[in-house]
């Protein structure tokens, strides 16, 4: 197990190969949305969007109204906006 490529073992294991395939092949979209005020904004819309399927990651900008989706490919906008819609806010579009 010490023969890592890294000293937190983030790439000694399944979730390592996942990583080096996602970098390989995800999109990077950052959407406007609209109503986030809080933490809690953060975290609705971080669960929402994140169970999407394709979806590796999800970043939300509380401040800056702003959600950056990784995703395994082009990203779904329309299942994307019915997410954040889901989750009580608005996509006004990308940003």
């Amino acid at each position: 197990m010490g023969s890592c490529c890294t000293p937190d073992n983030s790439c000694s294991t399944n979730s390592g190969e996942a990583t080096a395939v996602a970098v390989a092949d995800s999109t990077v979209t950052v959407y406007a949305v609209s109503g986030m005020t809080c933490g809690h904004c953060k975290s609705a819309i971080t669960t929402s969007v994140g169970a999407l399927d394709g979806v590796l990651s999800v970043d939300v900008d509380v401040d800056g109204g702003l959600v950056t989706v990784t995703t395994g490919g082009e990203p779904d906008d329309a299942a994307i906006t019915a997410a954040v819609d889901d989750a009580g806010y608005e996509l006004t579009g990308r940003a």
